[in-house]
């Protein structure tokens, strides 16, 4: 009773009700993939509901504590007082272990789960317009996620995190002119300083969570008003979005979701150790430890450094140390490609159609070599990251190991983009509905240029799923066309209107026909020239038709003239006396 009222005050002042009605009919896509971003979100609001417990126990400070306590081998010693209340937490503090470890392992989580929703968008091509702003989001959070992770790895202090930020402060050092301007703005001083502490306190629980919390919001603001992106399918076209509504479908999936992130993350916090900064003991600056690694979404950082060779030059007197292009180029680089993607692509392609409908990714082999390639890459400089945990697992000097890790850094990702290729260009080519169905055939007629392939690309195999079936599209001048094939109902129909682009063929034809496997052909063949006959009776045919269309005009025009003379003629002449007036006259 007093909820009813209370709505139907606040929807008499507000106006609610239109509002709510048609969020309530939002219709969202049922495919899993979609949950990825949303693993995201619940893992940054598990790392906030677990962060302001933290803050209420820990003391970003570099001043000096003498720790008592039940970790008994650090009772007595004097230690920094961030070291000495995240050992409080981990041992005397109710709660405080499971916390400080589920709020570690949500990071992990949190930014997993936006490199796997970032590489679905960039697979299935839901980048492109009109959805360029919200991938810029992306990449931007993605940023700011690792580096709010690392400065939260780095605040307790220990031996471990100290010299993970002695190392990226030295890259930041390196850059020439201003690196060492910059890496004493951000600590205070010169490392280690007593600033550096509550600066990255203060970055990593204000300043990125409040922009991270901004761009979450406008994130989801975009996407409510472009509405969902969804995969081609029956009944799925570029204006509508097939799925479940809000409420109460979507929402019983989400809050179900929701609960399962909570329950596995607090019991990781559990169950699973991670990061026992006691067994490391405090940072000091002399000490290093060995072997260590640091998190997984920072570890492709430490392996560049490490297999990168040691190159150092001079420009301009100024030297440019080798921690520069591993640590500083490659990521640079890396940001900057995600960032200008979606505009490449479409300078590439020429293609500024908007797009609702997904891509599979074998409809784009070379998107699709390319992400395997950076992944594959990215992938060995995190396992190189623990060369020295491997070497000593596996009996072998070190220095054996980096050789090998500097082999694979370079040609493992060639391959593998190479093969990601290969196999997109048979699914799409050939017969087998997924990889594990591809045979040695399937990946001859793939290779460009292979006998099995048409030089121009065709192929008259068709989808094992939608046999005899078929859309096949050709060049046409600068314009593209494409027709559907059934080759068991011997069916064939061709599309009346000619597009700019193949990928606007390929658009129109997934539109028309959902799940039918697209091949490009030469096209059918220009009809024969006329012969001299019917290229006289064209003329002919012309000339009696524009004839006939001038003789026309010219008895509408004497029509016209006539009928002028018999108004002029009407209007001219006096009117003649009506038989009431005679009468009258001659009875007068």
């Amino acid at each position: 009773m007093i909820t009813d009222r209370l709505a139907r005050a606040l929807d008499d002042r507000l106006r609610l009700s239109p509002v709510t009605r048609r969020a309530l009919a939002k219709v969202f896509p049922d495919h899993w993939s979609f949950m990825l971003g949303e693993i995201a979100l619940y893992s940054f609001v598990a790392l906030i509901l677990t962060g302001v417990y933290l803050t209420f126990f820990f003391d970003a400070s570099s001043a000096d504590r003498v720790y008592h306590g039940d970790w008994a081998p650090l009772d007595g010693a004097t230690t920094s007082a961030a070291y000495a209340s995240t050992v409080r937490l981990s041992w005397d503090v109710r709660a405080g272990l499971l916390v400080r470890q589920t709020h570690h392992w949500a990071a992990l989580v949190f930014v997993a789960a936006i490199v796997l929703h970032l590489a679905r968008i960039f697979f299935t091509g839901a980048f492109r317009k009109p959805r360029e702003l919200n991938w810029l989001i992306g990449v931007t959070m993605l940023t700011l996620a690792l580096a709010n992770g690392f400065t939260g790895y780095s605040l307790p202090d220990d031996l471990v995190s100290g010299v993970g930020l002695r190392i990226i402060t030295s890259v930041v050092e390196s850059i020439p002119v201003a690196g060492a301007w910059l890496a004493a703005l951000a600590l205070g001083g010169e490392f280690p300083s007593d600033e550096m502490i509550p600066r990255m306190y203060v970055t990593h629980v204000l300043l990125v969570p409040a922009v991270l919390v901004a761009l979450v919001s406008l994130h989801l603001g975009i996407l409510v008003r472009q509405k969902h992106t969804q995969f081609p399918g029956p009944g799925r076209t570029e204006h509508n979005v097939v799925g479940s509504t809000l409420w109460p479908s979507y929402t019983l999936r989400t809050l179900a979701l929701f609960a399962w992130v909570l329950a596995v993350l607090f019991a990781l916090g559990g169950l699973v150790q991670i990061n026992p900064v006691w067994i490391y003991g405090p940072f000091e600056p002399a000490q290093a430890t060995s072997p260590a690694q640091p998190d997984w979404y920072v570890a492709w950082g430490d392996g560049a450094l490490r297999l990168f060779p040691p190159l150092e030059f001079r420009i301009a007197g100024h030297l440019v140390p080798a921690p520069f292009f591993p640590g500083v180029v490659l990521g640079g680089l890396t940001f900057l490609a995600l960032y200008a993607w979606p505009f490449a692509e479409r300078l590439r392609t020429k293609d500024h159609r908007q797009h609702h409908l997904l891509d599979r990714p074998r409809d784009h082999p070379a998107r699709l070599a390319v992400g395997v390639v950076a992944l594959t890459f990215y992938a060995v400089l995190t396992v190189a990251a623990g060369d020295d945990i491997l070497a000593r697992l596996l009996g072998v000097p070190v220095y054996d190991l980096l050789s090998v890790f500097q082999v694979l850094v370079l040609v493992l990702p060639l391959l593998a983009g190479l093969l990601a290729f290969l196999v997109a260009r048979a699914l799409r080519r050939g017969d087998a509905a997924g990889i594990g169905e591809l045979t040695r055939a399937d990946l001859r007629r793939a290779a460009p240029g292979s006998d099995g392939e048409d030089p121009s690309g065709a192929s008259d195999i068709p989808a094992r799923d939608r046999p005899g079936e078929r859309i096949e599209m050709w060049p046409e001048g600068e314009l593209w066309r494409w027709r559907y094939r059934d080759e068991a109902r011997h069916i064939v129909i061709t599309a009346n209107r000619a597009v700019r682009s193949e990928e606007e063929a390929v658009s129109a034809s997934r539109l028309a026909y959902p799940g039918v496997d697209r091949v490009v052909v030469p096209g059918p063949p220009p009809p024969p020239p006329p012969g001299p006959i019917r290229v006289a009776l064209r003329r002919w045919g012309r000339a009696a038709a524009a004839g006939s269309l001038l003789l026309a005009a010219l008895v509408d025009r004497r029509r016209d003239r006539r009928r002028q003379e018999r108004e002029r003629t009407d209007r001219a002449s006096p009117p003649e006396p009506s038989d009431e007036t005679t009468t009258g006259a001659g009875r007068t």
